[in-house]
C-alpha cells in the first residue's frame, strides 16, 4: 500500500502499523510525535494503530535545547 509520510510517498506492506512504519525509517526509540490523517496518534497506540492506503502521516522528531 502506498501512504504519504512527510510529502514523500511510501510503500509499506498491507497491515502496516505506525510502529512498523517507524522501524521502516529506522526511528525506533527515539522521541517523536505522529499524526496520521491530521490526528495525533499517542505512543501507547503505535503498535496496534493500522494504516490504510492513502493515509498521510506527519512524523515530527521532538528537539531538546532552550
Amino acid at each position: 500500500m502506498q501512504v504519504q509520510v512527510n510529502g514523500d510517498q511510501m510503500e509499506l506492506p498491507s497491515g502496516a502499523t505506525i510502529a512498523t512504519l517507524i522501524e521502516k525509517m529506522a526511528l525506533a526509540g527515539k522521541r517523536l510525535a505522529v499524526e496520521v490523517n491530521e490526528d495525533i496518534v499517542p505512543r501507547s497506540r503505535h503498535p496496534e494503530f493500522t494504516l490504510s492506503d492513502g493515509d498521510r502521516v506527519e512524523v515530527v522528531h521532538a528537539i531538546g535545547g532552550g
